[in-house]
């Protein structure tokens, strides 16, 4: 992967561009509030292929709150992995890992802090 693009905006698309030059879809925003929070449906099957079928897909939602430091504290929760058809409890401990959500918003803070 190249880069991770979010169309910011209801309905925009969740995807990566990658170095061969395509372009891979995982998501659609469902919800977005800025500056407070957004939703998108992660549209990406237990097995790592891309699910068009929103029934079937899990759900990321992430929220920004302002801290008394003037710093923002992010929550990222990711839900309803039993809509999957299977493996969806595969699907929650991958993305928990630290080569998951967790790993993706140690890369965030950093950007932001530099």
């Amino acid at each position: 992967m190249k880069q991770a693009v979010i169309e910011c905006r209801l309905g925009g698309r969740l995807y990566s561009h990658q170095v061969d030059g395509t372009d891979c879809p995982w998501g659609s925003v469902t919800a977005w509030e800025p500056p407070h929070r957004f939703v998108f449906a992660w549209q990406i099957s237990a097995s790592w292929q891309f699910e068009p079928n929103m029934s079937k897909t899990s759900e990321v939602e992430v929220i920004f709150t302002p801290q008394m430091d003037g710093t923002t504290r992010v929550d990222l929760e990711h839900r309803n992995f039993e809509r999957m058809d299977t493996g969806g409890e595969a699907m929650r401990t991958s993305v928990d890992g630290g080569m998951g959500w967790g790993g993706l918003l140690e890369i965030f803070r950093a950007r932001v802090e530099a």
